[in-house]
């Protein structure tokens, strides 16, 4: 196993660590349960600072909501030696609207909101270093993340409206056991590097997704609405997932990375989820 060192120890970082006890991590705090030992607290956004050099970084850190992810620079400058793999979670919020279309790992990038726009830029910086460096890029394309805590229940007990089945766009997601999956299989340097989009292979849609997590919980649904109406009412953020609409190819996911996803019905997701919502039930 290639020693990993994992960079932002949120949502993603913080369940790779607890499947991967040997790897080490990189962040501003240590997040519950992982030992504190395993952690260099450090921010990204200060310069200058050194870090030892892991073989293979995992990096799920944000980019900034505009101008050039300086993070990036900062982390390179800080290892004496580049590593040998970097792994990237990016979006597949790079390619656009397709109007439902599927879309492969070599179709151009289109994207349309600004967190979009910032993770190509993102990309692109990263292949530029990684080529200066001698560094293996592999950039992970995510879709929507889903697993514990990370259902929408609140917002289902609130009964916010859901656009009707017939006009909902598909939906692409993948459960967060298999999103570390993943990560954990593109910092193997025998994975060729590259792109890879990731996803469950189902496309259902999220007012599908939102129903049957109520179905689950025994709790009613709240309203199914027109999208002219959901135009009217939801925020502009909210509307902005809804103005895209493709579905993300993963034969390079099953074939090249090597990863069949756990949770292909995310109806095994979302029930093998619930027991560890906590609070959020």
């Amino acid at each position: 196993m290639t020693r990993i060192t994992v960079v932002g120890t949120g949502y993603t970082g913080a369940r790779i660590l607890e499947r991967l006890p040997e790897a080490d991590g990189i962040s501003r705090s240590i997040p519950a349960g992982i030992d504190a030992s395993r952690i260099t607290q450090q921010s990204l956004d200060d310069e200058p600072f050194s870090l030892k050099t892991a073989p293979s970084i995992v990096y799920t850190v944000p980019p900034p909501r505009e101008g050039v992810d300086e993070r990036l620079n900062h982390l390179f400058t800080a290892f004496a030696e580049p590593p040998v793999r970097f792994v990237y979670l990016s979006t597949t919020g790079v390619y656009g609207d397709r109007r439902g279309e599927r879309v492969v790992e070599s179709d151009d990038v289109a994207p349309q909101t600004g967190r979009a726009k910032q993770r190509v830029a993102s990309e692109h910086l990263l292949k530029e270093r990684c080529e200066e460096s001698g560094c293996s890029l592999v950039v992970l394309r995510v879709p929507g993340i889903y697993g514990p805590g990370r259902l929408g229940i609140d917002r289902i007990r609130q009964r916010e409206p859901m656009i009707r089945e017939q006009e909902a766009n598909p939906g692409n997601r993948i459960h967060v056991d298999d999103l570390v999956s993943c990560c954990i299989a593109a910092a193997n340097r025998a994975i060729p590097g590259g792109i890879y989009n990731l996803g469950d292979g189902d496309n259902r849609s999220s007012t599908w997704f939102s129903g049957e997590v109520a179905r689950q919980l025994g709790i009613e649904p709240g309203p199914r609405i027109s999208r002219a109406d959901a135009e009217r009412i939801f925020s502009e953020r909210r509307l902005s997932f809804l103005s895209e609409s493709r579905r993300i190819d993963t034969t390079k996911m099953r074939e090249v990375l090597g990863v069949t996803p756990a949770y292909a019905d995310p109806k095994d997701g979302i029930r093998a989820s619930l027991p560890a919502q906590g609070a959020d039930t």
